[in-house]
């Protein structure tokens, strides 16, 4: 067996009467049974220098113990992604379909849930080629599992879930022409990321090479991978050409770069949720008046600041003077995320501090820099 198909099993005692068993999978994440019968695979958040795990019990936020409970557990999305087509799975709601055709998975559209029940594998995808609104018999398919994070779908007769035709349509099959049509990588998503300018224009490649910011909408070309290297700090954003964006003559900014030159490297400035990318000449990027990205600014302008917006009806997280969070806010306070590492993320709260969780279990937002304490892992 490989490891996606093994689970430790976790044996504890309640009260001193009652035996619990749980299944802990070989990425940390648990089986969890609702209500109805059916099972699910949840996330759980874990400090990384403590390894305590996030909860709420309603009110308060913290982080006290470092064995997850139902209150630590997070259900999880995923993304399909099928090597053959090197495209992702994408759901078309107005068609009742899903297309094999996104080469990247920007769109909420991407983003599917994993449902278990006695062995199968529950997602509204429907044997009858459309999308289901309640899970059935129709929308059950065995998950046959390979290493290397591989699977694929079957129905209870042996057909095969597979992308057929030009644009990918996923739907039953006998047996795809080609093996490797069948597979599914399932798989924690690499970081996909738009720029957006103080204008409200995504950055977008166009004509293969040139790098404007034009856009007010995110498109396939206006999506990069954030690369980022701990040891030196560097940040290198790749197209979905397998091209990095690199500085060139002129100052210029152009989506023709390898890896290994050090050109495609950048440096990462955050500010309340804002990102300044220095280049490989020492300017930072901004746009010229026709829109094209150039490296020619010697100092970042700073943004202005965001203002919390009221809540209808809902409870959001407050923050205390002393920086600890409460869950009974009437506004949406503005949390600004900051890209620390491969799937390591920084959170500064509203006060502009970061957020922490100290080693009694509180979840506080008092630290003036990003320390060990203020990575999160997603």
């Amino acid at each position: 067996l490989a490891s996606p198909q093994t689970w430790e099993l976790q044996v504890t005692m309640k009260q001193g009467k009652e035996t619990v068993v749980e299944l802990l999978g070989h990425q940390g994440r648990y089986l969890l049974v609702d209500p109805d019968g059916s099972v699910r695979c949840t996330w759980t958040l874990q400090l990384l220098d403590s390894r305590k795990y996030l909860e709420s019990d309603g009110e308060d936020v913290f982080c006290i113990s470092r064995r997850p409970s139902p209150s630590h557990r997070w259900l999880p999305q995923t993304a399909l992604y099928g090597p053959a087509k090197q495209c992702y799975a994408r759901a078309d709601a107005d068609l009742d379909r899903v297309w094999v055709d996104t080469p990247v998975p920007y769109p909420e559209e991407c983003g599917f849930v994993l449902r278990f029940k006695h062995g199968m594998y529950h997602k509204y995808v429907s044997r009858r080629e459309t999308l289901a609104k309640k899970p059935s018999t129709h929308t059950a398919f065995h998950l046959n599992l390979q290493p290397r994070c591989l699977a694929f779908l079957s129905d209870r007769d042996g057909s095969i879930l597979y992308p057929q035709g030009k644009r990918g349509l996923l739907c039953l099959g006998d047996s795809p022409p080609e093996e490797e049509e069948k597979w599914f990588v399932i798989k924690r998503c690499p970081q996909w990321v738009s720029l957006k300018t103080k204008a409200k224009r995504y950055v977008s490649v166009i004509c293969d090479t040139e790098v404007y910011a034009g856009s007010d909408k995110v498109t396939p070309t206006s999506i990069f991978r954030y690369e980022f290297d701990p040891e030196t700090n560097a940040v290198q954003l790749k197209t979905v050409n397998n091209r990095y964006l690199a500085q060139r003559k002129f100052k210029s900014i152009m989506a023709n770069g390898r890896r290994m030159e050090p050109e495609t490297n950048f440096r990462a400035q955050w500010h309340y949720g804002k990102i300044f990318l220095q280049a490989f000449n020492g300017r930072y990027l901004g746009t010229l008046p026709i829109g094209l990205v150039v490296a020619s600014a010697a100092h970042p302008a700073l943004p202005p600041s965001l203002r919390p917006s009221p809540a209808c009806g809902r409870r959001f997280w407050s923050l205390s003077a002393d920086g600890t969070f409460r869950t009974w806010g009437k506004f949406a306070l503005n949390f600004c995320l900051e890209i620390q590492g491969t799937n390591i993320l920084a959170v500064l709260a509203p006060n502009g501090y970061y957020m922490r969780g100290d080693r009694s279990g509180t979840l506080l937002a008092d630290s003036e820099e990003v320390t060990s304490e203020c990575l999160w892992e997603f």
